[in-house]
């Protein structure tokens, strides 16, 4: 029986219909809810340890799309204090160490993420590897960032401290509110760079799925490839 099955097998091939055909090589291809979960944790994993790197190193922020600038209330600051002497260029000199210190602190959030990206269900994979061009983001965002923020918060505290950024602030906010007639200020620059920090992160973790989604180039290994594939 099996010898009449196999001579007949061709004659199917060659006569059925190519839709059927099709469904018959996409059923031998089958990607599982193993490999879609496995390559989506792979991908975030590429996209995060990229994205960590790339932060982290000097200038990450300072000199890329992702440099921290001063919030507007840190600005009326720095606006009044650049005419009186010692502060010329305190705005620019803020930045910069506002920014080192978000580059010093993304060094340490690649474990935060990968712990979280570990956590992928298989009824999540499917959901996100068919949803929006940065589903897989979003999930991480929504699985982290409170985590993140707690771990980053304190990070970010220390890392200002070491760049001398509270102090260097807090000279200038005492200098600002001796102004005559001035409202007092002391905006809390901690929660800021820590808020701007994690969406910088966010933003080129985005970036680096929509690159793996969308160019074939970047899907680096096979598991990839085979497993974005199917949301082409």
């Amino acid at each position: 029986m099996k010898k009449i099955y196999l001579f007949l097998l061709p004659l199917f091939l060659i006569s059925c219909d190519p839709a059927d055909f099709q469904k018959a090589m996409d059923t031998l291809n089958t990607v599982t809810n193993t490999d879609v979960a496995n390559g989506l944790k792979q991908a975030l994993n590429f996209g995060v340890d990229d994205s960590v790197q790339f932060l982290s190193k000097e200038n990450g922020y300072y000199a890329s799309a992702y440099k921290i600038l001063l919030p507007e209330e840190a600005r009326k600051v720095t606006d009044k204090l650049k005419f009186i002497p010692g502060f010329q260029n305190i705005e620019e000199e803020l930045i910069k160490r506002l920014n080192k210190g978000a580059e010093d602190a993304a060094s340490k959030a690649g474990p935060i993420f990968f712990s979280a990206i570990k956590t992928m269900s298989f009824d999540d994979a499917m959901n996100i590897l068919m949803g929006p061009k940065d589903a897989a983001t979003t999930y991480l965002n929504n699985k982290t960032y409170d985590g993140l923020y707690g771990e980053f918060n304190p990070i970010i505290d220390q890392s200002l401290s070491k760049f001398n950024v509270q102090d260097y602030w807090a000279q200038a906010v005492d200098k600002y509110n001796q102004i005559p007639f001035i409202t007092k200020v002391n905006p809390d620059l901690k929660d800021y760079v820590t808020t701007e920090a994690l969406k910088g992160l966010f933003s080129l973790v985005a970036k680096k799925e929509l690159g793996i989604r969308e160019d074939v180039s970047q899907r680096s290994t096979d598991l990839l490839k085979k497993v974005f594939a199917k949301q082409d």
